[in-house]
């Protein structure tokens, strides 16, 4: 009884609404903000694979109940698992199988629209970025915070971070730096800012257009569209500072750069970026600088197939066990008081960098294999 109980209540996770040439998929965890379960994952990568088949669909959106589109992958029950398992392998499926579902989206052929109406991070990032649409509000928060969890940006983010103006995914991916609507607009991360109170005249017209015309689509969009202003202390507004700074070879050279700036202008989030980088893992730091670095070079395939080997890593606990520190400190105990091991950023030997981007030596594991796509990615993203 038990376990129909848990299906039951698992189905319910993500739901279905179908309406003329339109799939509405909600994901429906508010409590957890939306945070990608194993059956979430699962569930959204099987309606994907559908719909991309399935001539009556025409159009995919994604949205959230609650405050949160998706707050991110469920890290904490993954890191839980490996734990109560014993075993690395029972993690690594779950980020084997997400990191599938953002290649299927990057790829896919038909428009999928994300409503980022609330907060966005990490794994939520994946589920929408790599999509051609992603509408944000005034209730929009975006971060990717993985390295105050010893994790990295992943989920595609070497991908589409690398490709912000400058170095301003360097900043984002390194700092966990929250964003608003505005900034994700100006960034390139989000493609249209709408006022949520116009969401559901937007959704509406979705459902009773023609969407075999990819520019009605458009027309839509626009139509609803506002160009929001950015607010005055954004760091955005500063991207020849963070350019200066982040695009150092090193994270203790961009550290020692944002403290120089910081004794000439003492700017807010110069201050805020400094404390950040000195809280994180120095582990996770390290590895995202270069698996960013690489991204640039890279195309979606290629990046994910490189962070699946890094995450690999990061769950085996060889060089460090940040991961399970960090969850304890931030998601369990909460006591925001990790203890890093290595705890400073030069204890990390470039041997123990590289060490994540090696293949993985483990008896019968393999690399991530992407399903065969014959179409280019349809992401916005790949014309940044």
């Amino acid at each position: 009884m038990a376990s129909h109980n848990t299906a039951s209540s698992e189905s319910h996770q993500v739901l279905v609404q179908d309406k003329q040439f339109v799939k509405s998929l909600i994901l429906n965890r508010p409590k957890q903000l939306n945070a990608l379960s194993r059956y979430m994952v699962s569930r959204l990568l099987e309606l994907f694979l559908a719909y991309e088949e399935d001539p009556s669909v025409k159009l995919v959106l994604l949205k959230g109940n609650g405050r949160a589109f998706c707050a991110g992958g469920d890290v904490s029950a993954v890191v839980r698992d490996i734990t109560e398992a014993g075993d690395w392998r029972s993690g690594a499926s779950f980020f084997q199988k997400e990191f599938i579902l953002n290649y299927v989206m990057a790829t896919y052929k038909k428009p999928q629209v994300s409503i980022l109406d609330g907060i966005v991070m990490g794994g939520g990032a994946g589920a929408s970025i790599h999509g051609r649409f992603r509408i944000v509000t005034e209730n929009t928060v975006f971060a990717m915070p993985e390295t105050a969890l010893g994790l990295f940006p992943d989920v595609g983010a070497s991908y589409f971070l690398s490709r912000l103006p400058g170095f301003f995914g360097e900043y984002v991916g390194l700092t966990g730096t929250r964003l608003d609507g505005p900034e994700m607009l100006a960034c390139g991360l989000a493609t249209h800012f709408v006022h949520s109170t116009k969401l559901s005249l937007l959704e509406e017209e979705l459902y009773e257009a023609n969407l075999d015309d990819p520019l009605n689509i458009c027309e839509i969009f626009d139509k609803y569209a506002e160009q929001p202003v950015l607010k005055e202390k954004s760091a955005y507004r500063k991207l020849h500072i963070i350019d200066k700074c982040f695009s150092h070879r090193t994270v203790e050279e961009i550290l020692s750069s944002l403290e120089n700036e910081n004794a000439e202008r003492h700017g807010d989030w110069i201050s805020a970026s400094i404390e950040s980088l000195k809280r994180a893992s120095p582990t996770s730091l390290k590895i995202s600088l270069k698996s960013i670095r690489e991204g640039r070079l890279q195309g979606i395939g290629e990046c994910l197939i490189r962070e699946f080997r890094m995450v690999c890593h990061v769950l085996q606990g060889e060089v460090s066990r940040d991961i399970f520190e960090g969850c304890r400190a931030i998601l369990v105990d909460k006591d925001k008081n990790p203890k890093w091991n290595p705890s400073r950023l030069d204890l990390i030997s470039d041997d123990m960098v590289n060490h994540y981007f090696s293949r993985v030596k483990d008896q019968g594991w393999m690399d991530l294999k992407l399903p065969t796509k014959s179409n280019l990615p349809a992401s916005a993203m790949a014309k940044l």
